[in-house]
Order: C-alpha cells, then structure tokens, then sequence
C-alpha cells in the first residue's frame, strides 16, 4: 500500500465550511437513501458556527473512509475500495485506548492469513483538542540500529529515527537482529509518548524462501504479512483524524523490489547476486535485475506457500485498469500518479506503464500533516 502526497494545514482542529459542504454534497449525491441533503447541512453548518467543527454520522465516516481509499493518487490497490472495513473508535482518545485497539486492528485484518482491508478511525483533531497519532509510520515496523558513525548496524534503516526515538523514550531494544519489531509511539493528551508492545500472536510473520535454490532460506529473511499505515491523516469534509491506521494487503513487488532491495532499507540485491554466482563487477551484465527478480519470485512464493494473500505486480496493474474503467464508466476522474502506479519492476511489461493520468488531489483523502513531536530528534 502505496503512501499519498503530503498536504499542508491541518492540526488546529477547525472544520472548514465549504470542505463540509463539498464531502457532503458528494456524500448524498452517491448515496441517494441518505437523506435529505439541506437539513443536514444546514445542522454541520451550525455545528462549525458553534464549537468549530462538526461530527460525521456513521455512514459519512464509513463512506469518506472508503472514498479516502478511492482517491489515493499513490494506491495501485484500490479495485475493491468498498469493501474496507471500518473500524469506527472515534470514542478512543487516550494513548492506551489507541494501543489495545490498535493490537486488535492488526489481529482481524490479519485474518489467520486471509487478509482483510481495514480502517480504525480515533478521535479527531477538535479546537483546543488535537486527537492521539501513532509516529510509526506503519504499526508494525523492523528497527535500524544505528552506530555511532551513522552507519546502520542492523535491521531496516529507514527506521534508525524512529529507533533512536525509541530508546530515548526508554525502550531496550530489541536483540539486535534485522526484524526487531519496534514498540508503538502514541501521543495523546498532550502527554510523554506512550511506548506499547505489540504483542508476538498479533504480528504474523512469513519466513522467506526460494522455490529453486534452498540456500535463500540461509539469507534469514522474513516479512510481516499486514502493510497497516498508521502515520497519516484522515481527512473527510475538513475534519482531520490524525490516528487512522489502515492497511490493505502487500503486492510482492513492494517487499522484494523495495523493502529488502532499496539500497537504503535492506540492501539484498548483491548478496542474493554472489549466491546466485553471478558476475557483479559490471552492470551491464544485469547482476541486480537477475537478482532483483529471484528476490521477488521468493516473496511471492514464501506468502503462498503461507496462505498469506499477496498479489503480485502484473495482476494488480490488471486490476487497476479495470478499476481505472469502473471510475470512468461512472463520471468519476480516477486519480493517479504515473511514477508511484508503474511497478518497480518490469514496468513496462504492464498495462498501467503505457498511458498518462490524471494527477489531481481530490478529497476526502489520506494525508501527511507533518508535525513534530517534542521527542523526535
């Protein structure tokens, strides 16, 4: 699950009147056993008047959730944007609350395997009130362990920050290895971050291995089964909820071509090369893409040979264009950026490589507000 642009605003907990107005004019015009239109904009209209801000009914939050997912200009993934899950905990606002629920967010959509698409939606930013956030970016997330030279010791570098905030704040550590799983950060209540365990049964992992060469198991890699993005806001009709942890399932390409190749993440690609037996000295002779490949056919064999739903890149360009198509067929511009939509891998081997589109920013949406805590270094 692909991460959308940033966004700017946010975090003063203000509604704004013609972004209520837009989402729910949207809101009754696709969901014509609502209601009527006028009364219930003229009630968000002196709630904002009132106290600033206004509360969604159950339905508008389901629906703009969902429409959230509709608009991820970033999302290969968004043919089944209906069916997500949502998880309505706008009654959760402290540190606590946000971590037991979060636990039991990753249990049902990890599903023993079979994973479900699911939203958990916490308290919103309010005036005066701004509503708890996770700082992980994803609820679960393998910690860098940085040396004293900046060099990266062990696990996932894109988390050295995350990490060293972590200890800061009094975490231990882990053992040391490439997948310690990294406690959550919660802020809520304008209080020190809560650092909350994820507990072992609530994290399922899948052991990576190679259909052809036994010697890929000997690499020790693994990856967690649920992509649940926990570090964006959620914003419908102006009103943001910044704790709205989300996650649908892994396309294999974000694993094997990104996670565990990416020079800065976990940088796989010449090992795997080396025992392969391939001559590295020279690019020309296509060592990383042979590599990169063998990677990938690993990732998509170890979660199905899981039972852990994965897709892979050819199959979800595919269903991408027939999402592109529905859209169409309904009036609706399908958003999308070209260089997040292509695969990281044989792109030009898919149907989304070879046209343009239409890169707009639509809401209600999933953004980043960035706002730094106290205990970010």
């Amino acid at each position: 699950m692909a991460l959308p642009l940033h966004r700017p605003g946010g975090g003063d907990g203000l509604a704004d009147p013609q972004e209520a107005e837009k989402f729910l004019r949207l809101f009754h015009a696709e969901n014509p056993s609502a209601g009527p239109f006028w009364p219930r904009l003229h009630q968000v209209l002196a709630e904002i008047d009132a106290w600033g801000t206004y509360t969604h009914t159950a339905d508008e939050l389901a629906y703009g959730a969902r429409v959230a997912w509709r608009n991820s200009n970033r999302c290969i993934g968004r043919l089944y944007w209906h069916s997500l899950r949502v998880r309505d905990r706008r009654h959760v606002d402290t540190a606590e609350g946000v971590a037991v629920e979060s636990v039991a967010h990753l249990r049902e959509a990890t599903n023993e395997g079979r994973i479900r698409p699911t939203i958990t939606v916490f308290a919103p930013d309010r005036p005066g009130r701004p509503g708890p956030r996770i700082l992980n970016e994803q609820l679960i997330r393998y910690a860098g362990y940085r040396a004293l030279d900046g060099s990266i010791l062990a696990g996932d570098a894109r988390n050295a920050d995350l990490t060293a905030m972590a200890r800061r704040l009094g975490w231990s550590g882990g053992p040391g290895t490439d997948f310690d799983v990294l406690p959550l950060v919660i802020e809520a209540g304008g209080r020190p971050p809560l650092l909350a365990t994820v507990p072992a049964d609530a994290i399922l992992e899948v052991p990576l291995v190679h259909p052809v060469f036994p010697w890929f198991a000997e690499l020790g890699l693994r990856w967690h089964a649920v992509p649940a993005i926990s570090g964006m806001c959620l914003e419908i009709g102006g009103v943001c909820y910044p704790c709205a942890p989300f996650n649908g399932w892994y396309m294999g390409t974000e694993i094997g071509a990104r996670n565990l190749a990416d020079t800065d993440r976990y940088d796989m690609l010449e090992v795997v090369a080396r025992r392969l037996g391939l001559d590295t000295s020279n690019e020309r002779t296509l060592w990383k893409d042979q590599a990169l490949v063998e990677l990938n056919v690993a990732v998509l064999h170890s979660f199905e040979r899981a039972q852990v739903t994965i897709t892979d890149h050819h199959t979800e360009s595919r269903r991408f264009m027939s999402h592109l198509e529905r859209e169409e067929r309904s009036g609706r511009i399908c958003p999308a950026d070209w260089s997040w939509i292509v695969p990281p891998l044989s792109g030009s081997l898919t149907p989304v490589f070879h046209r343009y589109y239409d890169d707009v920013q639509l809401s209600p949406a999933f953004v980043h507000h960035p706002r730094k805590s106290d205990y970010e270094g």
